[in-house]
């Protein structure tokens, strides 16, 4: 029985067996299909134009040339590229003209100074922030679009550390920062020639012992990318023979006093060491006074609770003695007399012997 088949204009002339597709020919005509005498099914080339074979390639690819605009607004599977700039780079130079006023109970000091800013973009004092202070006058001597220079008064704070005090030693810090940018946008650098300590900066009641200027980074919770920050740190220490004078002098004046009322009698001792130990109580509280509370012991604290300890050691021997004095009991007070005389000032001189050690460690 012979069946016509639809032409798809596709195949010149095909044979199908045993679900097989063979294409013959040069050119794609319509066709029919029959079956013959064995049984099968063969396929006849129709009337009709064909399709060139050799022409399927070029079909081919014009329809992959017409799917690629269409897959090109696509999202890829991978991270898309982005256009990475390079920062903008900012030398920044700081010469202090002064230093001033350093509270160490507020932790605060005021400064002069003179900062230059260049950069290969505009740039100006608006683009940075001082972290740990603010400008209190800005005088701009220079103003081109990629170089500025300010003349800058301003009030700073620190950190002060307490732990050596009254031998402590502290960092004043100019710290400055991009307002906006993180590192991926703005980077400051130390320009070198501009930055400085001017000859004969001095700061009443310390010494200028060194300088530094660095270029570090700080990450703030909200921002995942660190933020550039120049750094110009100078560090102080508390003036030698002003701490002596004024710290040291009338407690070792109070610790000969009570030591020498060792070799005294009576009952005028008792006086006498009552009295010093007031004193340094006194002593202790005003020098105190000059620091904020911390939460760790200080040079000082240490030093006076080794001067309590000595005082009311002269003070326990002079009850004992006065107590066995009254007693009639000569031997008991004589053998107390004279082991304070050989121990507490051995004892009292050892712990400050090793406290000094201590603080030259």
């Amino acid at each position: 029985m012979d069946q016509r088949a639809d032409c798809s204009g596709f195949f010149r002339w095909v044979k199908i067996q045993s679900n097989t597709i063979i294409f013959t020919g040069d050119t794609i005509p319509h066709s029919t299909s029959q079956r013959d005498g064995t049984g099968r099914m063969t396929a006849r080339p129709c009337k009709g134009t064909g399709i060139p074979a050799r022409s399927l390639p070029l079909i081919i690819l014009a329809a992959v040339l017409i799917m690629i605009p269409a897959s090109a607004g696509s999202e890829p599977d991978g991270p898309a590229l982005q256009n990475v700039t390079a920062p903008q780079q900012v030398w920044i130079g700081v010469y202090i003209m002064d230093l001033n006023n350093f509270n160490v109970a507020d932790g605060t000091f005021v400064t002069n100074f003179y900062m230059t800013l260049e950069s290969d973009s505009p740039v100006s004092i608006a683009d940075l922030d001082f972290v740990n202070g603010h400008a209190t006058s800005v005088d701009t001597l220079l103003d081109s679009p990629n170089e500025k220079s300010y003349r800058i008064f301003a009030q700073m704070t620190a950190d002060p550390d307490l732990r050596l005090y009254p031998f402590d030693r502290h960092t004043l810090p100019i710290e400055i920062e991009p307002k906006l940018y993180d590192e991926s946008r703005m980077v400051l650098l130390i320009r070198r020639n501009s930055t400085g300590l001017e000859p004969g900066t001095d700061l009443a009641g310390w010494r200028l012992i060194g300088e530094t200027a660095v270029i570090t980074s700080k990450t703030y919770p909200q921002s995942v990318t660190p933020c550039s920050r120049a750094a110009f740190r100078y560090d102080i220490r508390r003036d030698t023979t002003s701490t002596i004078l004024k710290f040291f002098l009338p407690i070792l004046l109070l610790l000969v006093i009570s030591l020498s009322s060792l070799v005294m009698k009576g009952s005028s001792r008792l006086g006498l060491d009552a009295s010093m130990f007031i004193v340094a109580v006194f002593i202790h509280w005003r020098i105190s006074d000059a620091v904020p509370l911390v939460a760790y012991a200080t040079f000082l604290d240490i030093f006076m609770i080794i001067t309590y300890a000595t005082i009311a050691m002269v003070l326990i021997s002079g009850i004992l003695i006065q107590k066995f004095a009254e007693s009639n009991d000569s031997a008991r007070a004589e053998t107390v007399n004279l082991w304070s005389v050989r121990i507490i000032p051995v004892v009292s001189i050892t712990a400050y012997v090793l406290l000094f050690l201590a603080l030259l460690a």
